[in-house]
């Protein structure tokens, strides 16, 4: 099985590994320097590129390409254009050029634009992220690519996304060379967790609620909940595990680095983790994960809800994110082992505790969907406000700073369960604080 794994493991994906092989040397190293270093794309190089990236999808099973983009809509938007080009002898050839590659035009004009510009102004631009591996799926090669308007405006969330890890990046350099260390880029990175609900089609369709709005407004409550908290982790039934193993097999050959699954708390909810990535990548995974379970469960009779708050009385279904900024070779919010002594640490925790006091409100803002917000408080996360929570280590160590004292902190603590055989190990620096 191993072997197997292996062998789908992005098999549907133009990543690296295929781009390395296939691509000539100079090509290669051309795109590699536009990906690590953001060094403009040259369109010879991108006319190669296209050339063996559309042999690739081809041999994939591709007649279409399209770019991939995220529209304030919630999801994914997609235009599908043939690799077909008749010729006038009656035949026809595939092609596909490296200006198609780099950019498109879609209609702008029946997306959200938040006001931004009139209807009439129709048309948009989509422009290819190449940080972010194109994939085919459907028979379709999808290139990732952000997407805005005849007059230059962010009409999605990738544009945003990837301004802000440029502008980190940008600031985390400078202040890593005060530290003398010359690095290119700083990446921030992200593994945002995914639950969601798996209930059967038939019971689904009985529910105008839930096929209208994907959550219930009328009903009673169910008999058993998750009072005895039975569901969480608990032994995963035949038909959802059937589910979840093909989950698993379409996401490893989109590249998608499914890692965990289990039964979270309400009844009839799960989640899936994946290892983290680089954020604008994780987030493009995430975007197909949740496609690709809704595929799925159809497959198997069932309907997989992605509602915040499905139904009342149990728990909503969260997107935990594991955020942190690093280099190819360090984690710059690792506080290491002493991290009174770690000035570098230091600077980058004061610098995010300032941003996060500083511009808590948008960061507010930027999670305050109305299906979202109906699940603040209570029992849920995240809470109506921002927080911070460093642990006790962390929070002498900030102490001992801001009061000029000297460190006093927590002795490192030996976990005992008091069973000989059983491992004895350090407790952590931080507990695990969820709606921080």
């Amino acid at each position: 099985m191993a072997a197997t794994v292996m062998e789908l493991y992005g098999s549907k994906v133009f990543n690296e590994h295929e781009m390395r092989e296939r691509l000539p040397s100079s090509t290669y190293k051309s795109l590699k320097a536009t990906i690590e270093k953001g060094q403009p794309l040259d369109l010879e190089v991108a006319n190669v590129v296209a050339s063996v990236m559309k042999r690739w999808a081809i041999e994939q099973g591709a007649t279409h390409y399209t770019h991939w983009f995220q529209p304030l809509t919630g999801i994914t938007s997609e235009k599908h254009d043939g690799f077909v080009s008749p010729q006038p002898d009656g035949t026809a050839i595939m092609e596909f050029s490296g200006k198609e590659l780099i950019k498109g035009e879609p209609d702008a004009s029946s997306f959200p634009s938040g006001g931004l510009r009139a209807t009439a102004e129709a048309r948009g631009y989509t422009a290819w992220d190449p940080t972010s591996y194109a994939f085919v799926k459907d028979d379709t090669l999808c290139i990732p690519t952000a997407f805005c308007s005849y007059t230059g405006e962010a009409l999605d969330k990738k544009t945003p996304l990837l301004r802000s890890m440029q502008a980190i990046s940008d600031q985390a350099c400078q202040v890593l060379h005060l530290f003398g260390k010359d690095v290119p880029r700083v990446a921030t990175t992200v593994g945002p967790e995914q639950e969601y609900f798996l209930i059967k089609k038939e019971d689904y369709d009985k529910r105008l609620d839930l096929v209208l709005t994907g959550r219930t407004l009328f009903g009673s409550a169910p008999s058993k909940g998750q009072e005895l908290e039975e569901h969480y982790f608990g032994t995963i039934r035949p038909i959802v595990s059937e589910f979840m193993k093909d989950l698993d097999e379409e996401l490893w050959k989109l590249g998608v680095p499914a890692k965990t699954k289990h039964n979270e708390v309400a009844p009839c909810q799960h989640e899936l983790a994946p290892i983290y990535d680089t954020t604008n990548v994780a987030i493009d995974h995430n975007l197909l994960t949740m496609e690709m379970m809704k595929k799925i469960a159809s497959k198997h009779g069932l309907v997989c809800l992605q509602h915040e708050k499905p139904f009342e009385g149990v728990n909503g279904s969260g997107k935990h994110n594991n955020w942190s900024i690093s280099t190819k070779s360090e984690n710059l919010l690792d506080p290491g082992d002493t991290p009174m002594e770690n000035l570098q640490f230091m600077v980058f925790l004061s610098a995010v505790v300032k941003a996060v006091d500083e511009y808590a409100d948008l960061l507010r803002t930027s999670v305050a969907t109305p299906g979202n917000d109906h699940r603040l408080g209570a029992n849920e996360a995240p809470p109506a406000i921002i927080s911070i929570f460093v642990g006790e280590e962390l929070e002498a160590v900030i102490d001992a700073v801001c009061s000029d004292s000297p460190y006093a902190g927590p002795v490192k603590m030996k976990m005992d369960l008091g069973v000989d055989v059983l491992p004895k190990f350090s407790k952590d620096t931080t507990d695990r604080n969820r709606t921080s």
